[in-house]
């Protein structure tokens, strides 16, 4: 068994991804828009829509999420309740990243050592995604 995130962005999923792939090293494994899907016979794509990201498999490390635009012509509230935690490697790395994600969003606690980690931090991304970023202790 398995839990992986799925994010819906509302309009901007195209976007969000290349900054992950800039910020993080995300590799987008699979994507389809909504004017590749199967049912797009059967169902007319608004012309609005097509170009936009109907399903994605995102790859960070040894994690995958998952993302869409889903549903364009509503607004989403911004994600709450949740984090998307991402384990670095190395201190170094961990503050790099932390650096990369927070850029043009919101540092909730800046990154600091902690009893459990030697580089900790919160934020919340540009697109609304709240991030805990961690190194191990000693890293």
């Amino acid at each position: 068994m398995e839990v992986q995130p799925y994010l819906f962005f509302a309009g901007n999923c195209e976007e969000a991804l290349q900054f992950y792939q800039r910020s993080i090293g995300a590799r987008i494994t699979m994507i389809m828009r909504y004017s590749e899907s199967p049912d797009a016979l059967l169902t007319p794509v608004p012309d609005e829509w097509k170009d936009k990201i109907m399903h994605a498999n995102v790859s960070v490390g040894h994690s995958q999420f998952m993302a869409s635009d889903g549903q364009c012509d509503r607004i989403h509230p911004e994600f709450h309740g949740f984090s998307l935690s991402l384990k670095a490697d190395s201190k170094t790395d961990a503050e790099r990243l932390f650096k990369s994600l927070s850029s043009g969003g919101k540092i909730n606690l800046s990154f600091q050592r902690t009893f459990w980690s030697s580089g900790f931090g919160m934020l919340t991304d540009r697109y609304g995604v709240g991030w805990m970023i961690m190194s191990e202790i000693g890293t």
